[in-house]
């Protein structure tokens, strides 16, 4: 039975020190969705092929630190394949985004629903993985957003970057919330272990 405890407190001293090395990554994600809504919310009058380059940064970005995040947490994160996914679909959408600039908003419109449910689909399947609803809530949020935007694409492309704009602030904060949380952990098991960093 001592055996295993120490496996356990192993297992949470190890998950505490990934948490630790990667709860910025998650930080750095939230940050990014935040500037990138103000913008969109801040400069609706932006050209298309502005919006595309923009967008296509984002979800590139966002797809290389959730690739990193599933990377870093492969070995104490049950069915990491979930961020891992995640983080290549938003690396394909935003290459897709680059090579295809001239398109018209309304396959922009697809693209960001596509990307939204995509990435919402995941994120509900890692949060049931994970037991953590902040996760959860940022995927059924994600995963409205697309269906909203599939079921009225007319609304334009003022009304498509409020709406990407209030979306990507509501979901960075659920991430900033999530890498807040993450690291309280971290730190309180660090403190537990009596380990110093």
């Amino acid at each position: 039975m001592l055996f295993v405890k120490e496996v356990m407190l192993l297992n949470t001293f190890a998950q505490s020190q990934i948490t630790h090395r990667s709860w910025t990554s998650l930080l750095l994600r939230g940050v990014l969705a935040i500037v990138f809504g103000i913008i969109a919310l801040a400069v609706p009058g932006i050209a298309l092929l502005a919006l595309i380059i923009v967008f296509g940064a984002y979800a590139f970005l966002d797809g290389i630190l959730a690739v990193i995040v599933a990377i870093q947490e492969r070995r104490v994160m049950p069915r990491w394949g979930w961020l891992l996914v995640e983080g290549l679909a938003g690396i394909g959408l935003g290459i897709v985004a680059f090579v295809w600039p001239g398109e018209t908003a309304l396959v922009l419109l697809y693209i960001v629903a596509a990307w939204a449910i995509v990435t919402g689909i995941l994120e509900i399947g890692a949060a049931f993985t994970v037991r953590d609803w902040l996760i959860g809530l940022a995927g059924i949020v994600s995963v409205a957003f697309g269906i909203l935007l599939i079921i009225r694409p007319g609304a334009g492309l003022l009304s498509l970057l409020w709406l990407l704009g209030v979306y990507a602030i509501i979901f960075g904060v659920l991430l900033i919330g999530h890498a807040l949380q993450l690291r309280m952990r971290s730190t309180e098991a660090m403190r537990a272990r009596g380990v110093n960093y």
